[in-house]
């Protein structure tokens, strides 16, 4: 798992996880953009895809199977369904995990109309037999159904009509190189920029009927950590704290005030994240220091603060994770307004056991 992955379940519970729990994904429903114009972001994605969906619907073909990749939260499931609405399809979703056998995609796929789009999330955690299925199954559009068991049993092919495959993936790395070679398009979905998200969280706040001030929207956007599905849920927490300690109405000092009961800060650093820091820098002294050992200092799993934690850590340039253990960079030192340790001091902070 990476960049909080939302199978983990410290993830779904922190308000700067980029998992989306029940609420998330009903509100999502909402704010989603219906077509790539109002899309916000992801530029060269956008159009590069437009130029293969456009180039599909002038030929009246179904468009390329498609892949796109980056952490969660930055609209691939959104733009799944964009491709399905572009292309003026019904668009099928469903996930990897939920397919542990080929039986299960043989069903889906010969259920499929021609020109469905079919959205497959976590794509890399499907099943061996079910993804050497998809092989004949996105370039022939044919499976082959197995009839009986042992040496009496037969494949029959079974013909599909020509479908449009969306797969999602926060590690496309995973994925081996016949199935992404069978992908038409593929795309890597980036971080946002904080402009960006200013815009996804005025369109946001419209939609939902929340009064914000320009301010207001770039103080939450500098601790969305470039993820528009944070920024969302950071506006609605903001939303009920203007609600109920102010007149409703979002302005920098309110956001500052709301984030700073949800304990969210300036950075998007959340209590875990400055646990794992104040440890590595107040306790030993800036590291290095060993992962289980930093994970028992701040009272968590070994797992929770190698892939909830340390990703956008690392990202942000506030963690290095090196042979010897994890290291707080300068910056980490400079955001905690802390002093680093003189030569003198060894790398737990302690005083060297050979120094004068």
């Amino acid at each position: 798992m990476n960049w909080d992955d939302p199978t983990d379940e410290s993830a779904a519970e922190r308000l700067v996880g980029a998992s989306a729990d029940g609420e998330d994904q009903a509100v999502e429903a909402a704010l989603r953009p219906k077509d790539l114009d109002e899309f916000i972001g992801q530029e060269k994605v956008r159009e590069q895809l437009d130029l293969v969906l456009r180039a599909a619907r002038a030929r009246g073909a179904t468009a390329d199977h498609v892949l796109l990749s980056g952490a969660p939260g930055l609209g691939k499931t959104t733009l799944s369904m964009i491709i399905a609405a572009e292309m003026e399809a019904p668009i099928r979703i469903t996930s990897g995990p939920a397919i542990q056998h080929a039986g299960d995609l043989a069903a889906i796929l010969s259920s499929l109309q021609e020109g469905e789009v079919l959205f497959l999330d976590e794509i890399h955690r499907m099943s061996r037999p079910a993804e050497e299925m998809l092989y004949m199954a996105m370039e022939d559009f044919r499976v082959d159904v197995i009839v009986g068991k042992g040496p009496g049993a037969t494949a029959i092919p079974l013909e599909l009509p020509p479908f449009t495959l969306v797969g999602a993936t926060t590690r496309a790395g995973l994925l081996p190189p016949p199935l992404r070679d069978r992908f038409g398009f593929t795309a890597h979905m980036e971080f946002y920029e904080p402009a960006e998200l200013e815009r996804v969280i005025h369109r946001s706040a419209h939609l939902l009927d929340v009064e914000i001030g320009a301010e207001g929207a770039a103080e939450i956007a500098g601790r969305s950590r470039g993820t528009p599905r944070i920024a969302n849920r950071l506006l609605r927490r903001v939303r009920d704290y203007a609600q109920v300690k102010a007149d409703g109405v979002i302005t920098r000092d309110i956001a500052a005030a709301a984030l700073a009961v949800y304990e969210v800060d300036d950075r998007g650093l959340d209590r875990l994240d400055r646990a794992v820091l104040e440890a590595l820098l107040k306790l030993f002294g800036g590291g290095p220091v060993g992962l289980s050992t930093l994970a028992v200092a701040v009272g968590e799993e070994r797992e929770t603060v190698e892939e909830v934690a340390e990703p956008f850590l690392v990202r942000e340039g506030l963690l290095a994770r090196t042979p010897r253990g994890r290291v707080a960079t300068p910056a980490a030192w400079a955001h905690f307004g802390l002093t680093r340790p003189g030569p003198s001091a060894g790398g737990n902070g302690q005083q060297d056991l050979f120094g004068a």
